[in-house]
């Protein structure tokens, strides 16, 4: 009986099961939300450099397409790629512009940029773990977004 007590050959291996997949889920989180913080970023400043394009004065200022464009293009590389990380089959940015374009000095411009983000393996592998088949309520996607107001130049 002593020597089944005293025989530790192959408690690394169980340990290892236990610990591998917190660590895989772990290192798959920082990854994902990685891409989620670098994605926020980019349609931050998308939209920063759609309103003071639309801001500044010029003979006449910019119109609602024009500003729509200059967040686009700030977010596509010059191969026509999308400069967004994303893996689903998400939509693309959606910029809007719900004040309009400026019309007069002091007015305020208010630009929106919208982007659908399908998460990598996060949601999946959760609720593959965690549920055995059952809805975990985890979204496979979320909508990310920011808004910029700008005065008129």
């Amino acid at each position: 009986m002593k020597a089944l007590v005293d025989n530790q050959r192959g408690t690394s291996a169980v340990e290892m099961a236990i610990v591998s997949p917190l660590l895989v889920m772990f290192i798959f989180g920082i990854i994902e939300f990685g891409l989620l913080f670098y994605n926020k970023a980019m349609i931050t400043n998308a939209s920063r450099e759609a309103a003071r394009a639309g801001i500044v004065y010029g003979d006449p200022y910019l119109n609602v397409p024009q500003i729509r464009d200059v967040a686009i293009k700030y977010l596509t590389r010059d191969d026509g790629k999308s400069m967004l990380v994303s893996f689903g089959s998400g939509s693309g940015p959606d910029p809007q512009v719900p004040s309009g374009e400026c019309a007069d000095h002091g007015q305020e411009l208010v630009v929106n940029v919208i982007y659908h983000y399908e998460f990598l393996l996060l949601p999946d592998f959760l609720t593959a773990f965690f549920t055995e088949g059952e809805p975990s309520g985890l979204p496979g996607s979320i909508d990310i977004s920011t808004e910029t107001k700008m005065r008129c130049e």
